[in-house]
């Protein structure tokens, strides 16, 4: 009997393998917005790892959105360009799924490459001005600017535009990034949205401008390609974000033509207080699905395979995504296979891997002879 985990599921139009989700992931490898060999190598080896979807990551839609230098985007051709090269190589050798988040990292943007300090960037090292729902920094970051109706116009068309590049690309998906501190997450916490305007205030105003975008890239991303948020479900601060918000944030996204939610947490606040554990996001998911009727994701210290299968099995969510642990073990699929005695795509150039054609007992499987 098949395993929950390798079943298929279908977001949207679109079916997917199994339950397995890479997450998306920063390299900050990226030169000019634009993916180089790195990117081709670290995408190329989830694209037969037996993942059922494999998210790019954060893309900035706009120079300014990007959070590093090193970082990703979709605003010109030559960005276009390069990750063309990327997506080929995943649809010639991949057996899954292949999707982009796209983002602006408002008021976290402008900062280095984390292995270089990860702290804001100086005027001499090519800082750039950043922007937020208001003039309130990030810890000890930079001052963002807030937006202006002109600013918040410019951001909504930089997403359009992204999209319009995704579907050139061929992208099976689009999740947008709603979560960690950054732009659409700002706008949704009191923490970081102190607007006195049809943005700011009631609940219902601060999440004006995230649907606003989600708007914008559902009316051009076709209906039958997924288009899913990942948002996180609290700040882990008192009176900031909360599951409260993300419940209404969840069903307004719903009821817009969302396909998908994928839910993690925190980055808003350097104050915010997280008991980390494994699984400890799992329970937001599970509230989440609770109040929805489109498929969720759960992320977050995922690591085993029983662990995964029991969170799909038991409901608490539909998916699981693995950021860390993949980046740990890419070929974190095949071997959550062979422990839970289900399979795994593997290229034919990898075949004579297989635990089967090694002579070794895969669980609930004879052995190949």
């Amino acid at each position: 009997m098949r395993t929950q985990l390798f079943s298929p599921i279908t977001l949207g139009a679109l079916e997917v393998p199994n339950r397995i989700v890479v997450a998306p992931m920063c390299q900050y490898s990226a030169e000019d917005g634009s993916m180089t060999d790195w990117h081709l190598m670290h995408l190329g080896q989830y694209a037969v790892c037996g993942a059922g979807l494999v998210i790019v990551e954060a893309t900035g839609v706009e120079p300014e959105g990007r959070i590093t230098p090193g970082c990703t985007g979709l605003w010109s051709d030559a960005n276009e360009a390069s990750m063309a090269r990327v997506v080929q190589f995943f649809r010639d050798h991949g057996a899954g799924r292949i999707g982009i988040q796209l983002g602006h990292a408002g008021r976290k943007a402008s900062v280095n490459l984390p292995w270089a300090g990860g702290t804001p960037l100086t005027a001499e090292q090519g800082a750039w001005t950043t922007l937020a729902p208001s003039a309130l920094p990030y810890g000890n970051w930079h001052l963002p600017q807030a937006m202006t109706g002109q600013t918040i116009q410019r951001v909504k068309d930089s997403f359009v535009q992204a999209t319009r590049r995704a579907l050139r690309l061929n992208y099976d998906l689009i999740e947008l990034h709603s979560a960690h501190g950054y732009l659409l997450h700002q706008f949704l916490s009191p923490l970081s949205n102190r607007r006195d305007d049809a943005y700011g205030g009631s609940l219902e105003n601060r999440m004006r401008f995230p649907l606003e975008v989600f708007e914008a890239i559902r009316a051009v991303w076709p209906k039958g390609k997924p288009l899913g948020v990942r948002f996180s479900a609290t700040d882990w601060v008192s009176g900031g974000w909360d599951i409260e918000g993300s419940l209404a944030y969840a069903t307004a996204l719903e009821a817009r033509g969302c396909d998908f939610l994928d839910i993690s947490s925190g980055g808003n606040s350097p104050e915010q207080q997280i008991a980390v554990g494994p699984g400890y996001q799992v329970h937001f998911a599970a509230e989440v699905k609770r109040a929805v009727g489109i498929p969720v994701m759960a992320v977050g210290m995922i690591t085993e395979p029983v662990q995964a299968e029991t969170i799909v099995k038991t409901g608490q969510a539909d998916m699981v995504a693995l950021a860390r642990g993949a980046l740990y073990d890419p070929r974190w699929p095949w071997h959550a296979a062979a422990a839970l005695g289900d399979e795994a795509a593997f290229p034919a150039q990898y075949q004579r891997a297989h635990p089967s054609m090694r002579g070794l007992p895969v669980p609930g499987n004879p052995p190949k002879r």
